[in-house]
């Protein structure tokens, strides 16, 4: 099974990354991509993955809370770190429309470079959106022909953001926010709707600890070792056998990145 988000360069792990990762290996994950959301994470995830090659990989980009330290050098550097052998995607990138840590146009605009660059090395696009979806849709549309593959990781929204999702030919990482009982229940429902080929399975750690993990860790920090738990939930959401959809997510994983 593949984790396609685990933010490995988070301070919560600097104490036990090692571990971690040995943990995740225990728990039979085959490979983990770590996810770039700003120039300098986005070269320390590249570093790590260099050290764990065919198991780790990375991602390079510029999330939408840090779109405001976008520079005329960012896409020079991106550029840079999308040639080593072991960033596999363009991102995270987006929008984020929920907590504006960056002005909106400026994540516009920075969300559209990226897409560009993606396009112009025929890489795939690591995305995210937080209450922006038409605007997001407005923005991605118009690339979407031009890019290999494109995910939206981390989906939580509703039955016609999904559809017009998937009408784009988008996948969809599905976390552990489906392990909530309270805010997770629409998306238990709609996990139904995902093609196969198009799902993928994630983390996102260190946040969105499942809830419903038991026994519960004394920490409330999320890591990949919990990701077939959040198969498990998915897979009994759709009516499918666990084996079945760990084989399905993982092939479609690395078909996605290339890996």
């Amino acid at each position: 099974m593949i984790d396609i988000g685990v933010n490995l360069t988070n301070g919560q792990f600097d104490k036990d990354r090692a571990e971690v990762i040995d943990r995740a290996k225990a728990a039979g994950i085959s490979a983990l991509l770590l996810t770039g959301t700003n120039l300098e994470e986005s070269r320390a995830v590249a570093d790590y993955a260099a050290t764990e090659p065919g198991f780790c990989y990375a991602t390079a980009g510029i999330h939408p809370h840090d779109a405001k330290t976008f520079d005329d050098q960012s896409l020079t550097a991106l550029r840079a770190l999308a040639a080593r052998p072991e960033v596999v995607a363009i991102g995270e990138c987006g929008l984020d429309y929920n907590r504006d840590f960056s002005p909106r146009p400026q994540q516009d605009a920075v969300f559209e470079a990226q897409l560009e660059l993606a396009a112009e090395l025929q890489l795939p696009v690591f995305m995210h959106c937080r209450d922006a979806h038409d605007r997001f849709l407005e923005i991605l549309a118009p690339w979407r022909a031009r890019l290999p593959a494109a995910v939206l990781h981390c989906f939580t929204g509703s039955e016609a953001e999904l559809r017009d999702c998937l009408a784009l030919d988008l996948h969809i990482g599905i976390t552990g926010w489906i392990c909530d009982e309270r805010r997770g229940r629409e998306l238990q429902q709609l996990v139904q709707l995902i093609p196969a080929n198009r799902l993928m399975i994630e983390t996102d750690s260190p946040y969105l600890l499942p809830r419903d993990l038991s026994p519960k860790p004394t920490s409330r920090r999320n890591e990949p070792a919990y990701l077939p738990h959040i198969a498990r939930r998915i897979a009994e959401c759709r009516g499918e056998d666990p084996a079945a959809l760990l084989a399905a997510t993982t092939a479609t994983s690395r078909a996605f990145f290339r890996i």
